[in-house]
């Protein structure tokens, strides 16, 4: 379905549940297991009883008709919270390969939003730029996922990540653990991203860290430039890409290496996204990967 699609195309495309459905729909796993086996509501299958299983679960029905006994289980709904944690900073609108973080941010969300509401957890939408905090709280129903995807199309990167004190409000107020997915490319000036993961960790809740890159970045590619300007700070940095290019990208390498470790530390769970990866291709892999770790 989706081999039709490239990333050029998938950008230009404005409706992102068009783009999000035709991307994911069809995908095995996904987020999490919305539904386990257990005592609950809604029936699911009969099992042999077993040493130890609660009498309470017995169905005696089926032991007069066969003279064994079996359990009753049912699928206990397990929905979650899914907030979507946006970086919507001025190096968001780094471009490579014909379109900019932000953009390769919007389908990543979009695509996740779509099979998170499909697997019935609510969605939220968490923006953050220049120091402030747009919070559209995590709700489950058709006209809320057509407003997350509105405000996704109008997202446009402007100043600093910041450094805004209401992270521990916004995000305490749960009753249960939610799962938070951070979309950002990890510039950072005072460590502030690290502030915020290390306070979201504090709090209890799961977290995924998408972690955005342009190939021109990885590679060190910047054509004949000889100067680059910081998106953030309006600083001209001077290059050498002949003299600098294996240094930086052993360097990169290493802040890789640490990050991950780091995050590996917190239990945050870490994915580097290269641009010109098929974002179809990134997020498959990504759920495959993810489901054989929650059920191996």
């Amino acid at each position: 379905m989706s081999r039709l699609l490239d990333p050029k195309t998938l950008m230009a495309i404005k409706d992102l549940s068009l783009v999000a459905k035709t991307t994911v729909d069809g995908f095995m796993a996904g987020i999490h297991n919305s539904r386990m086996k257990g005592p609950g509501l809604e029936f699911s299958q009969y099992r042999s009883y077993q040493a130890g299983d609660d009498l309470r679960w017995l169905d005696w029905k089926m032991y007069a008709r066969s003279d064994r006994y079996y359990i009753r289980e049912s699928e206990i709904e397990t929905s979650i919270s899914v907030r979507f944690l946006v970086d919507a900073s001025r190096s968001m609108d780094h471009k490579d390969g014909g379109h900019t973080k932000m953009e390769y941010a919007r389908w990543l969300c979009a695509s996740l939003a779509w099979l998170a509401n499909a697997q019935g957890d609510s969605i939220g939408l968490y923006v953050f730029q220049d120091g402030q905090v747009f919070s559209m709280p995590s709700r489950k129903d058709p006209q809320h996922l057509a407003r997350f995807y509105h405000q996704l199309e109008n997202i446009h990167p402007a100043g600093k990540f910041g450094d805004p004190i209401q992270y521990k409000t916004i995000f305490s107020g749960a009753q249960k653990r939610e799962l938070l997915i951070f979309v950002t490319d990890y510039y950072e000036q005072h460590g502030e991203i690290s502030k915020l993961l290390d306070t979201l960790h504090a709090l209890g809740h799961e977290i995924i860290l998408f972690h955005i890159m342009g190939r021109n970045e990885i590679d060190f590619d910047f054509g004949n430039y000889s100067n680059l300007r910081d998106l953030e700070t309006g600083d001209v940095i001077p290059i050498n890409t002949d003299l600098n290019k294996a240094d930086y990208q052993q360097k990169l390498q290493d802040h890789f290496a640490r990050t991950r470790m780091q995050l590996l530390d917190k239990h945050i769970v870490y994915r580097l996204l290269i641009m010109d990866e098929l974002p179809d291709k990134a997020l498959r892999d990504f759920l495959n990967q993810r489901q054989k770790s929650t059920t191996g």
